[in-house]
């Protein structure tokens, strides 16, 4: 194939799917939910300034297609099709890089984020792409931040849990954190920390997140990476809708009494692998259980992987937990529209 038809394919593949999202979308209800913290007014020389919606949209084509915010400034302007998607028309001027980083801060500072992803997901479930009821799928994966400490440093690490002792007894796990001695300099994400897993030194944060049993994301909740997996349990279940979380499943690292009592608390079924303690194996039923709860689990494991595959997920973008925590909803966003249209077709089919 040709260097023009291979690059005419991939652009009308890439049309194609923006405008499936605009057919899926009600956008009218978006733009409101943006308006309540993002006020369209004036820019300085007075001519009027941007929509939120445009803006939003514009963050939305930045996380598909994984680009910077000069990159997905120049992206518009080349591209008939993401001009379309965003409502723009020829004579437009496209937003700069600048104004989309000060959209980006101010929906961040007004913790708008997560309040989108309700949204959207209100959308799809009345779509039918959606499903409205079910069980919960909870994971975890690390954000590595490029502005780690180099050199001497004072950080804390927290040993993941596939390097635990997996017989270790719940006090030893709350006590994994070792203290060591840092030296904090200029450019460093201060507000990053740093954990070990497989052998391997992360500085950053801990994405945790909820599906369902499609794996579509329902909820987001975002820790320093030295945080355990097991704390992250409750906040981000706390975000999913409860006729979302009659069971939830989630691996062994979660299975701490806390999380147990939390459950138990707002009666929703506990699927949390078994843990082997010190001089306490595995009963044939608890190995049996663990299995099962294995061959469903994928589901959650795949979203992580098709968002690491499709956005280049895992990698911070920005500096400090709330700009990182914004950009985890976003990809989440960008992940349940992405899966959309084959969902749509998945559904029409039975």
């Amino acid at each position: 194939m040709s260097f023009s038809l291979a690059y005419v394919e991939r652009r009308t593949r890439r049309n194609t799917f923006l405008r499936q999202i605009d057919q899926i979308i009600d956008w009218t209800t978006i733009e409101k939910e943006i308006s309540k913290v993002y006020k369209k007014g004036k820019s300085v020389d007075g001519r009027p300034s941007y929509s939120g919606l445009l803006l939003f949209k514009m963050q939305l084509l930045q996380i598909w297609y994984n680009m910077s915010d000069p990159g997905v400034e120049d992206f518009v302007n080349d591209s008939l099709g993401a001009m379309r998607f965003c409502g723009l028309q020829l004579e437009d001027s496209v937003p700069d890089h600048s104004t989309l980083s000060r959209f980006r801060s101010e929906l961040v500072s007004k913790k708008a984020y997560d309040r989108l992803l309700r949204k959207m997901n209100q959308q799809l479930k009345k779509k039918g792409i959606m499903l409205k009821e079910g069980k919960a799928q909870v994971d975890a994966s690390l954000t590595d931040s490029p502005w780690k400490p180099k050199g001497k440093k004072e950080y804390e690490i927290a040993i993941d849990r596939d390097e635990d002792n997996r017989e270790e007894s719940d006090k030893e796990e709350e006590q994994t954190h070792q203290k060591l001695i840092e030296k904090t300099k200029p450019g460093v994400d201060s507000e990053g920390r740093w954990t070990k897993k497989r052998g391997k030194l992360y500085y950053g944060y801990k994405r945790q997140i909820a599906t369902d049993d499609d794996g579509l994301i329902e909820a987001v909740h975002t820790s320093t990476a030295n945080e355990h997996d097991s704390h992250g349990l409750e906040p981000v279940l706390n975000k999913v809708p409860k006729q979302k979380k009659k069971a939830v499943l989630t691996d062994k690292g979660y299975q701490v009494p806390k999380n147990e009592e939390y459950l138990k608390e707002q009666k929703i079924k506990n699927r949390i692998q078994h843990k082997a303690y010190r001089n306490r194996p595995l009963t044939t039923r608890q190995i049996q259980f663990n299995k099962l709860i294995s061959k469903q689990r994928y589901k959650v494991e795949r979203t992580f992987g098709g968002m690491s595959r499709w956005f280049g997920a895992g990698i911070a973008r920005y500096k400090g937990m709330a700009k990182t925590h914004g950009q985890h909803v976003m990809e989440a966003i960008a992940h349940n529209l992405k899966r959309s249209p084959g969902l749509v077709l998945v559904r029409c089919a039975h």
